[in-house]
């Protein structure tokens, strides 16, 4: 079953031309159109399938500062703030809280590593609350256990990953641009070197900028004009459950199972960093830069099947502009969840909070989380194609940076202060591959 989904009415006509056309319905993709059009350009989103539709519908929903690599902080801070402004600025309803997030573990070492990461964010402005183990346990007393101890972050929280992406897709509309879904981007064409229009299904947009944020698709749309983005996906799969369990934390991280409260009062739950690889043509291309990355991961990740390679999102193959792509094939990637992954996760989080005893599973989903090599994404322009802003490869945590990359991307665009220092972002760092050789730009 595919992840709940709110869905929404958009346009059908494509206009002639736009400020910029963005590639992408995701949370990343609107958050950037949103942006864009309140600074009163015009803007053209485009989407092959439905607004969210992918993993910006199919994660846990967490909006974090909690244990962010360093470059990612400042941005996941500012996102913070960003979500809260969103529904004040347009009386739309992303599901966003700042209700806390809570860890709690027995592991010496895991414990030791996250009072490194309290003190490193106190540098940064960032409050986390290192809990003892009368505390962790009092805080974590649902699941009736001892815990050595815990962390809260109490600015954190969560939205809804069903109807965020929608909601910011409704705003873009009323400030006056536009949003297509059931619409590829098949390409772009230049001029004079300088991107002019994006081709997509329906007929070319003309336009001096295009945003990739095509999320999973990333790469292999860039591989069409001549841009090497390494990036391997895993299918992550995760369950909800029905309202019904008392007295639970609104979300909650331990190493066997973490869970959210949804907004119907049911509960997602995940095994954190657990999935499976299934082999396709892109993952083998880019195999050697991706080799540290599944080294530190192995025990929680396991061979896949062939359902990567059929879908088509890691493809190498070159499509014409004038013929149906992979895209148009496959509209919205709807992967099949790891029953083993499913049965495990449900199993674990009835063990660990026996309150979900009284819920039933509602849905089983899985999504495929595309990830760099060094786990932070790639944001910036490409300087072999000017006027081409890559904004893909977030690894799992772009809904919750998901406006502070829209507001980014906004300012490169059109020349504002940056948000945050976007060099960490930029891409050109992917041009010196893991083992020390020149990549092929």
């Amino acid at each position: 079953m595919r992840a709940p989904l709110q869905k929404i009415e958009t346009n059908q006509t494509l206009p002639e031309s736009a400020d910029v056309v963005i590639i992408g319905g995701g949370i990343v993709g609107v958050f950037a159109a949103y942006y864009l059009a309140r600074r009163g350009l015009k803007v053209a989103l485009l989407e092959k399938g439905l607004i969210g539709a992918e993993q910006s519908s199919r994660n846990w929903g967490w909006c974090r500062q909690q244990n962010r690599d360093a470059r990612e902080l400042p941005i996941a801070t500012k996102s913070l703030d960003l979500w809260e402004r969103f529904a004040a600025e347009t009386g739309e309803d992303t599901g966003f809280r700042r209700c806390g997030l809570l860890y709690l573990s027995n592991d010496d070492a895991e414990l030791a590593g996250w009072a490194r990461w309290r003190d490193f964010a106190g540098t940064a402005g960032v409050t986390t609350h290192m809990l003892d183990s009368t505390t962790a346990t009092e805080r974590g007393r649902a699941s009736g256990r001892f815990w050595k101890g815990g962390v809260f972050s109490p600015s954190d929280g969560t939205a809804d990953p069903s109807r965020a992406a929608p909601a910011v897709a409704k705003a873009i509309v009323k400030l006056g641009s536009s949003v297509h879904q059931i619409c590829a981007a098949r390409g772009i064409e230049t001029t004079a070197g300088r991107l002019s229009a994006v081709v997509t299904e329906r007929g070319a947009i003309r336009t001096p900028v295009a945003v990739m944020a095509g999320g999973a698709w990333a790469s292999s749309f860039c591989r069409q004009i001549g841009i090497r983005f390494p990036q391997a996906s895993i299918r992550s799969s995760i369950l909800s459950v029905s309202a019904g369990a008392d007295d639970l934390p609104d979300a909650l991280h331990t190493a066997d199972v973490s869970i959210t409260r949804r907004g119907d009062n049911g509960y997602t739950l995940a095994i954190s960093g657990r999935g499976r690889v299934d082999p396709t043509p892109q993952q083998l291309r880019f195999a050697n830069q991706f080799v540290p990355m599944f080294l530190r991961r192995w025990r929680n990740l396991a061979p896949g099947g062939t359902e990567g390679w059929r879908s088509g999102h890691e493809t190498l193959a070159r499509w014409r502009l004038d013929a149906p792509t992979p895209m148009e094939r496959m509209r919205i990637l709807d992967p099949v969840p790891d029953r083993s992954t499913i049965e495990l996760t449900h199993r674990r989080a009835c063990a660990l909070l026996p309150s979900l005893a009284k819920t039933s599973i509602t849905a089983a989903w899985a999504g495929y989380i595309d990830s760099t090599p060094d786990g932070v994404p790639g944001v910036g322009e490409i300087a072999s194609v000017p006027g081409f802003i890559l904004a893909a490869g977030f690894s799992g945590h772009g809904f919750g940076i998901g406006p502070g990359a829209g507001h980014l991307i906004a300012d490169i665009i059109t020349g504002l202060e940056p948000l945050v220092d976007p060099q960490p972002y930029h891409p050109n760092r992917f041009k010196t591959a893991a083992w020390g050789k020149v990549a092929d730009f």
